[in-house]
């Protein structure tokens, strides 16, 4: 079951990849937009049905099974010790992120400053790490799957609240492509539930689109950066002003 969920993820990815839409998808299988957008969602197919879309993105099923092997063999986080040596040089993280974006050696020469020599150092570096292959010609392979993410509390996002959590939230997220939102409520248990499962979809959907981005020349992308969290918190002033629960009196 998990295997037929992830080929399915697979074939959404080739779809969107080709331009291919669940309505020219729907005209293809002669069923609803709706009704395959609800089969995408269960991941319910039919071997027939699933023939039939994959003709859509001119691939069969072999390849779609070839290319769910391909990355089931790639890592979806590092170790904390890969982490921390990352994390140990500015320079080394930066070829490390740049990597991530399919930025290439020669790009990151050019807009960074890095030598050629140093930034090939710090690529043989991450190939020994484990996160990229150094390839013939300088070409870098990542090591890390789609979904790849930063440990949780590990060295990396511990450096970035470190040196840049002020930074970012100090911007004014003013520009059209930007935004930022700040809301408080209380939530039962089922609703925080609800929340957090919708912000991993959110945050799943990111990836998705650095993916699919990647085709495009670095001229037509920008860095961004999207920060999802949350969590129980009251501002120290307000908590502060709780009354304090009255203790039971000892007895004698």
């Amino acid at each position: 079951m998990a295997h037929s969920g992830a080929l399915v993820e697979v074939l959404k990815r080739e779809l969107r990849s080709r331009g291919v839409t669940y309505a020219q998808v729907a005209r293809k299988l002669n069923l609803s937009e709706a009704s395959v957008k609800r089969m995408f969602s269960r991941r319910d197919f039919t071997l027939k049905r699933l023939d039939q879309v994959c003709q859509l993105t001119h691939a069969d099923f072999s390849e779609l099974a070839r290319t769910l092997n391909r990355e089931e063999t790639l890592i979806a986080q590092l170790t904390y010790e890969q982490e921390k040596e990352i994390a140990s040089s500015v320079k080394l993280f930066l070829v490390a992120v740049c990597a991530l974006n399919h930025v290439s050696p020669e790009q990151i020469v050019e807009i960074y400053d890095v030598s050629q020599a140093e930034c090939i150092q710090l690529l043989a570096k991450l190939d020994r790490i484990g996160f990229i292959q150094l390839q013939p010609g300088n070409r870098i392979k990542l090591l890390v799957s789609r979904d790849f993410a930063w440990l949780p509390d590990g060295p990396i996002l511990r450096f970035f609240k470190q040196h840049a959590h002020g930074d970012f939230i100090r911007s004014r997220f003013d520009r059209p492509d930007e935004f930022f939102v700040a809301v408080n409520g209380m939530l039962s248990a089922s609703s925080r539930a609800t929340i957090v499962a919708r912000l991993r979809r959110v945050a799943r959907e990111f990836s998705e689109l650095h993916n699919d981005d990647v085709r495009l020349p670095t001229s037509q992308r920008s860095p961004m950066t999207m920060l999802v969290a949350i969590r129980h918190w009251e501002l120290q002033a307000f908590a502060e002003l709780r009354r304090k629960k009255p203790t039971n009196p000892t007895r004698s």
